[in-house]
């Protein structure tokens, strides 16, 4: 989980994930849209896809990324677990 929240502090990688929210995207969408370089570009889905945030398909010499919904509910379980509200409302 470590890993979830280090890849979750950066503002570009929480980018990523918002484009990534609204539909599969190939690296060279995702580089145009942010105007970072693809160098830059590969780091952060590096550090995406060892916290196990990201999916890849390759097709030919063209990666496409997903968002992988299953670390991010089992993440957002976590902090409502830590962080829900009592019964009265009160943050525990």
């Amino acid at each position: 989980m470590a890993d979830v929240f280090h890849a979750l502090s950066s503002p570009v990688r929480r980018q990523i994930l918002t484009m990534l929210k609204a539909r599969d995207m190939t690296a060279g969408e995702i580089s145009d849209q942010l105007e970072v370089g693809k160098s830059t570009l590969s780091g952060h889905f590096n550090v995406l896809k060892a916290a196990d945030l990201v999916t890849t398909e390759r097709s030919g010499t063209t990666i496409t990324y997903s968002l992988n919904t299953s670390v991010v509910e089992e993440m957002l379980a976590l902090v409502a677990e830590v962080f829900g509200k009592d019964k009265k409302g009160s943050i525990k």
